[in-house]
């Protein structure tokens, strides 16, 4: 149970999603409908996810995650090669703002503007990228939703432009029609030709190389209600992302950990499937790993001795079976591997740790 604005809600889905964004990544939907724009604009859209690391298999799965430098860089090569400097923003126009999943919905089922904006802010970096940092930063007259990038992912002009017009289109959705922002604000350079079309798009006065990233409307419109409010969805939803959004304060380092203890007695315990189960390319794994003073075979080895130790004392598996368990090929080779951690074989290791250990029933248990 937990509670939305004093009252209490609740959900019948048993836990949080089992894949969240974490660090740099974002959904692959942000790539809905590259394809198409790509092709139209005379160039092999796989060649060029490819070219950028990106498996072009994953884009179809818009709850899968790719990292975000690479969906910028992809952007950014696009406008440059297919002579589009508006390319962001020509992809954001044939997307909708179903594009952020969840998050979407739940705004669509708020009551207010200002509840559904609040939601948008809250979740966006649960459920679609933790990337950009957003605030609803409101004024007596004028109201702005902003938004920044924190993490240096170089050029990001066309990515800047895709969100502000996707986080128009949302802001349209649960307006109504008659929604009009004051203005849009990105901190990236654009060319003054370009001006009237993105002012065109957005529906209102645009001006770059701002302070902020920022879309501006009326105060008065935060009470607006959403014509699509639906509570039961919303506290059902509400709460459900609430779960997820406990559930996600995890670092890629744990996640990488939580993988290789669930990998491990599965025999396919590898940083090539760790990288598919993550949503990342092997090198963006192993750049990020290296960020935090750490290699993906050092924390599976480190883990390997953890996990055979803790077997060993709770002397129930026999050594052939933990040495599977841990992905070695037989006894042998466990028993070598686990004298280099610690000095001494898994017999001993074992026999030592249950004599120090309260007596205890060891009948049923195997000591190799």
């Amino acid at each position: 149970m937990g509670r939305i604005m004093g009252e209490t809600h609740f959900f019948s889905l048993e836990g949080p999603l089992d894949s969240v964004p974490v660090e740099r990544q974002m959904r692959t939907a942000n790539l809905r409908g590259f394809a198409d724009l790509v092709r139209a604009l005379g160039a092999d859209p796989r060649a060029i996810l490819q070219q950028h690391g990106i498996d072009p298999r994953i884009v179809h799965d818009p709850d899968a995650f790719i990292d975000s430098k690479a969906l910028v860089d992809v952007l950014e090569y696009c406008s440059s090669a297919l002579r589009d400097p508006l390319f962001g923003l020509h992809l954001a126009q044939n997307q909708q703002p179903d594009v952020y999943g969840a998050v979407a919905v739940l705004c669509r089922a708020a009551a207010t503007m200002r509840e559904a904006i609040d939601c948008f802010v809250r979740y966006i970096p649960v459920i679609h990228s933790p990337v950009p940092e957003l605030a609803l930063v409101e004024g007596a007259d004028i109201s702005e939703i902003r938004w920044r990038v924190p993490a240096d992912l170089g050029l990001n002009v066309q990515a800047s432009l895709q969100a502000a017009l996707l986080n128009v289109k949302l802001l349209r959705v649960i307006g109504g029609e008659s929604f009009r922002p004051s203005y849009v604000h990105l901190t990236v350079p654009v060319r003054s030709l370009d001006v009237p079309e993105i002012e065109r798009m957005f529906g209102c006065t645009f001006r770059a190389h701002m302070p902020n990233n920022a879309i501006a409307f009326a105060s008065a419109v935060l009470d607006r209600p959403v014509a699509s409010a639906n509570r039961t969805l919303f506290r059902l939803l509400y709460g459900y992302l609430d779960r997820v959004r406990a559930a996600s304060r995890r670092s890629l380092v744990e996640r990488v950990q939580d993988y290789v203890r669930g990998a491990l007695p599965q025999g396919n315990c590898s940083i090539e499937h760790c990288a598919k189960k993550l949503g990342v390319s092997v090198r963006a794994l192993q750049m990020s790993l290296g960020e935090h003073g750490l290699r993906f075979s050092d924390m599976l080895e480190a883990l390997r001795i953890d996990m055979a130790k803790a077997r060993l004392r709770e002397n129930v598996l026999s050594i052939d079976a933990i040495a599977a368990m841990l992905g070695y090929s037989d006894r042998s080779s466990f028993g070598r591997a686990f004298k280099r951690w610690t000095g001494m074989p898994p017999q001993r290791f074992r026999r030592e740790a249950v004599q120090d250990m309260p007596a205890r029933d060891t009948d049923g248990a195997h000591t190799g």
